[in-house]
């Protein structure tokens, strides 16, 4: 082909927008193209428009070239050692992420569709006009420019909210980060989280999220207990202008917002029944309709659910539909509590100390042995959240950089570390001469503190040097109801 047939006269206008985002000057172009009016041509006009630009005549000097680096090719595809379009393969399988916009005098629909799955970022047949080639290019770099930006973004959530932030080294805990990345690379739609309250339920959710393809889009959530009946099946599903008093105008829900993303059900035990009919409907057909609504909306969303609650106590009860416990069991993730890992306690107390202390000003503090071991004992009815609480208080409360026992909550660190006195009148609790489990004394004196304090959890929690959590967490480990007085 000759030359002089490359290029079509130009158009009268200044110089073309810059992408948005990085500097012209660190952007490089590498143009191959065997044709050397083209190669200069081009080079003259995208250097005055701010690029680097490297050349290239051959398939061979194009591949040495291409080693250096560069954010996009434009690549002829008949070169006199070897084919473009073979070559765009060869540089996608290198670097997937790179535009490569090809040129070719032969611009048929075929080749053009060749190229496209080949992966070739846009097509532009010769003769171009140089106006038409500067959009094009801009539009790829703009493009790549996106595209990175949303991978860092993705990476920098996955760093923060990811399955590297959960903590623990007891094989519990080891088997559920497992899960969770098994999990989130698979298409299951469904997933059902259980545990207490405060081991982290809301974490294992975001990094279902955040490890999956679906990091990109929307994380959104709701706590069912928060909202009345009517404002969680509108916060969830949506209203139309005037479904209701307050509705003055259409309001789209929080499934339909988070679209390819994930919707997290916190607390969903406790989902009025009439909303969880309509739950079911969704999680069966992946549609619903707006509360006043008539026209069905489909959307593609990961729905994680989350109870404290036993779902099949609440099924047995009538409080939840059996129909919708089975759909929500389709995948089922267990976080045992704190007290069956103490291992993980002093994993993540290490950890909540040293974040603190960045956060307080107080770098390099670090919890005692002694202290330490008390963690290590205590069965932390709060589970993580009482642990983070309490190595936060004594971070910004203690007077070094060591956490030492007196430094932790009194119901952590006993009496000795407050240097609280002994029973009134220097009185002991004697021991038999046969001996007693000691889990009996324990629930004996829990027992007289209840009935003291008419079972008030409060009250005798402070007779025991307990708070109300700690209280409650005994009393359902031994059983004690009010039957038991008397």
């Amino acid at each position: 082909m000759e030359g002089a047939l490359w290029l079509r006269e130009r158009k009268p206008g200044g110089r073309l927008p810059r992408p948005m985002g990085e500097s012209m000057a660190t952007q490089t172009i590498l143009v191959v193209d065997d044709e050397e009016l083209v190669r200069w041509s081009l080079k003259e006009r995208l250097t005055q428009e701010g690029y680097k630009v490297r050349e290239a005549a051959s398939v061979a000097e194009a591949r040495r070239l291409f080693a250096k680096g560069q954010d996009l090719v434009l690549l002829d595809v008949r070169l006199p050692d070897g084919d473009g379009v073979a070559l765009l393969e060869e540089f996608k399988q290198a670097e997937p992420d790179l535009p490569v916009v090809l040129m070719t005098a032969h611009g048929t629909v075929e080749n053009a569709v060749l190229a496209m799955r080949a992966g070739a970022y846009d097509y532009v047949s010769k003769p171009f006009s140089m106006e038409e080639m500067l959009l094009v290019l801009n539009r790829a770099l703009e493009a790549v420019h996106l595209r990175r930006e949303v991978n860092r973004i993705r990476r920098e959530n996955r760093k923060q909210f990811g399955v590297d932030r959960i903590l623990g080294v007891s094989p519990a805990m080891v088997e559920l980060r497992d899960l969770i990345r098994r999990i989130a690379a698979s298409q299951s739609a469904t997933v059902l989280v259980r545990g207490e309250s405060g081991v982290g339920k809301g974490l294992v959710a975001q990094a279902i999220h955040y490890e999956s393809d679906r990091a990109a889009f929307p994380f959104t959530n709701i706590t069912c207990t928060a909202l009345s009946e009517t404002l969680l099946e509108s916060e969830l599903f949506g209203h139309e202008k005037g479904a209701f008093t307050d509705a003055r105008s259409a309001k789209r829900g929080l499934l339909e917002v988070a679209d390819k993303g994930t919707v997290f059900l916190d607390e969903v035990g406790d989902m009025p029944i009439s909303v969880q009919g309509k739950l079911l409907r969704f999680l069966e057909d992946r549609v619903f309709r707006k509360v006043g609504g008539l026209k069905d909306i489909e959307v593609d969303v990961r729905v994680v659910a989350a109870t404290n609650k036993d779902l099949e106590k609440e099924v047995e009860k009538g409080r939840f539909r059996e129909d919708l416990y089975y759909r929500l069991k389709v995948i089922p993730l267990e976080i045992p509590p704190l007290r069956k890992r103490p291992e993980d306690a002093v994993v993540l107390a290490e950890e909540f100390a040293a974040q603190f202390g960045r956060e307080f000003k107080k770098p390099g503090t670090r919890i005692s042995p002694e202290a330490m071991e008390l963690i290590r004992k205590y069965p932390w009815p709060g589970n993580v959240r009482e642990l983070r609480n309490a190595v936060e208080r004594a971070v910004l409360l203690g007077s070094g950089e060591v956490i030492r026992p007196a430094d932790l909550p009194e119901e952590i660190a006993g009496p000795a570390a407050e240097g609280r006195s002994a029973p009134p009148g220097g009185g002991r609790i004697q021991l038999p001469p046969g001996g007693i489990p000691l889990e009996e004394v324990e629930r004996d004196l829990l027992l007289q503190a209840l009935e003291r304090t008419d079972w008030n959890f409060t009250q005798a929690g402070k007779l025991l040097g307990l708070n109300r959590d700690q209280v409650r967490y005994r009393a359902e480990k031994f059983g004690l109801t009010r039957e038991e007085e008397g």
